[in-house]
């Protein structure tokens, strides 16, 4: 989405934009030296540690770690989408979006498949109201509890019988035929063209932005499947959208939890009784790009899955696939149901109040992880728990370093009976800002940190040796990247520097390195020889390894008594690294 908008426009965007003015309309902030402050709006606090910079365009809490630029702000605050965002900082700035032809041409208009799914579910709608087969899915609905206002809150439709309702009101040219079947509303069979959807209620899927980008159906009666979704499409991926994300973001400013389920009927019946924080996956199981979608939008995230084994196994997965992003800023929860009852079904006999009660008692990640562990080991046992920690151990591992994983190290070793276990390895993606503060940081990290907070560096680097140039990793691209960036473009600001990298994989990371806590300990007038001190060490550290490789080469007969002792060195270290 970002690549259809120059690169040239964001620049000027930002540049008219005052970060200032755009939060403080929306968090009142009081003036602090010469940056401003507030509580934090992404978590609760009493003492404001959320600090907004005028000179850099920056956001930052040094309590949970947010951060960004005023486009990040619009998206993570609002909850929009990058274009969204910068639509609406256009508008405040009275500028209009252009497109770039050459951007577009890097992959299809998709405008026309949205426009088709919008009107399908027009029609859909409709037929709900007028068909006149359409009563056995009213009494249906009525009879799972449903108002027709919920109804039409959600857009629920109905495909009426027969093969070609669909394809006879929409598809009169060939074209758009063709493009039915990109969107998987039509069937295409040898020559033959048909409805996906027959003889079902048809729940419509949104994205973030509320356009229609798939549907599920459900038959009326005991016709196979169940439930029918959309295929993959070239807007609908189902292991990245949740079923009612849309509505939730729509009714609520603030978020204070979401909770996952399972079905359709689960998220509107809830809905129905006032609880519209409910999203549910669409057929999959919870995947890691639901949880980046999902993990902003609040600072709890709640599963609920059946009581039953398959329930279990369920909320397993979910656990494993949350353990990567579980850096301890958010609460996450699971919730196990009464055997033979959903969220549908138990809160119509129990209502709001008592079903939210089991919500506020869902068992914490790191109570759920360790009951599960040991159960299927003997506690009892000195093997048992010396298994307890073999298979602990892996799973710690995946969760990003930081105190949420020193605290479960700590409770594994508590229920092990030992000191705390050592974890073999450290991960540092996730981390907030109070965390980063414990892992130590490269040369080229902090050549990369101290870049993106002062573009102006950049002229150092033609004043010391470029050796560091020949060093293979994606930290040195980057490097030479946003040099080459900073040359074409002198006067670039840090934020307008950081959002060049939006959709690169390595945003994340560049994101966290912008706000390394070592930058704010540097003195103005100390950035430049910060930066020059990294860089003649990336330098030392490219000819020691290049010395070091000429010498590997060489047999050990070749060698002198002090390259042998400098090899020697260079392993033991080496070795020290891995452990």
């Amino acid at each position: 989405m970002a690549g259809r908008i120059p690169p040239e426009f964001i620049d000027a965007l930002l540049a008219r934009t005052d970060i200032v003015d755009l939060i403080n309309s929306r968090v009142p902030l009081r003036k602090a030296g010469k940056d401003y402050q507030a509580c934090c709006p992404f978590h609760d606090e009493k003492t404001p540690s959320f600090t907004v910079s005028r000179e850099k365009q920056f956001y930052h809490c040094f309590g949970c770690g947010a951060h960004g630029t005023a486009i990040g702000f619009l998206m993570e605050y609002e909850h929009q989408g990058f274009l969204d965002a910068v639509e609406e900082l256009a508008r405040q700035a009275g500028m209009e979006i252009p497109k770039s032809t050459a951007s577009e041409r890097r992959g299809p208009d998709l405008q026309p498949l949205y426009r088709l799914m919008e009107q399908a579910a027009k029609l859909y709608r409709g037929q709900l109201r007028s068909h006149p087969r359409a009563t056995d899915a009213v009494s249906y609905l009525k009879s799972r509890g449903l108002t027709g206002g919920i109804a039409a809150s959600f857009g629920l439709g109905y495909a009426p019988p027969g093969w070609d309702f669909l394809l006879g009101a929409l598809g009169e040219k060939a074209g758009d035929r063709e493009l039915m079947i990109q969107c998987g509303l039509v069937v295409k069979q040898d020559e033959k063209r048909y409805d996906r959807f027959r003889e079902r209620i048809m729940f419509p899927i949104r994205d973030r932005r509320g356009r229609v980008i798939a549907f599920g159906g459900r038959i009326l009666g005991d016709g196979k499947p169940k439930y029918l979704n959309s295929p993959e499409t070239p807007i609908f991926h189902k292991g990245r959208e949740l079923y009612g994300l849309h509505e939730v973001l729509q009714a609520n400013r603030k978020l204070a939890r979401t909770l996952v389920v399972e079905g359709y009927m689960d998220v509107i019946a809830l809905a129905q009784y006032d609880i519209r924080y409910a999203v549910a996956t669409l057929g999959t199981a919870t995947t890691a790009d639901h949880l980046r979608r999902l993990l902003p939008t609040a600072p709890e995230l709640v599963f609920c899955f059946d009581g039953d084994r398959a329930g279990r196994a369920a909320a397993w997965k979910a656990l494993e696939t949350t353990l990567p992003l579980a850096t301890g800023r958010h609460q996450i929860r699971f919730l196990f149901l009464p055997e033979g009852d959903d969220p549908d079904t138990l809160v119509r006999k129990e209502g709001k109040e008592s079903f939210e009660q089991r919500i506020q008692r869902a068992s914490p990640l790191s109570d759920f992880l360790f009951d599960h562990l040991c159960g299927e080991v003997d506690m009892s046992s000195l093997d048992g728990r010396a298994r307890l920690a073999a298979i602990a151990q892996p799973l710690l591992e995946q969760i990003p370093a930081g105190l949420f994983r020193d605290m479960l190290d700590a409770r594994l070793a508590a229920l092990v009976g030992v000191s705390r276990p050592r974890s073999r390895k450290a991960n540092v993606r996730g981390l907030g800002a109070s965390q980063r503060t414990m892992v130590r940081t490269t040369a080229i990290g902090r050549a990369l940190a101290l870049l993106l907070r002062n573009p102006e560096l950049a002229a150092v680097a033609h004043e010391v040796a470029d050796d560091w140039r020949r060093l293979d990793n994606p930290g040195t691209r980057i490097l030479i990247q946003l040099l080459e960036i900073i040359q074409a473009y002198p006067n670039i600001s840090s934020a307008a520097l950081l959002e060049r990298w939006r959709e690169d994989t390595y945003y994340p990371r560049l994101l966290q390195l912008s706000a390394a806590p070592f930058l704010a300990e540097i003195p103005a007038d100390g950035m430049k020889a910060e930066f020059s001190g990294a860089l003649h060490k990336l330098n030392r550290d490219v000819r020691r390894s290049e010395e070091l490789s000429a010498l590997s080469r060489k047999s050990i007969s070749e060698l002198n008594e002090d390259e042998r002792k400098m090899l020697e060195e260079w392993a033991a270290a080496a070795r020290t690294r891995t452990r």
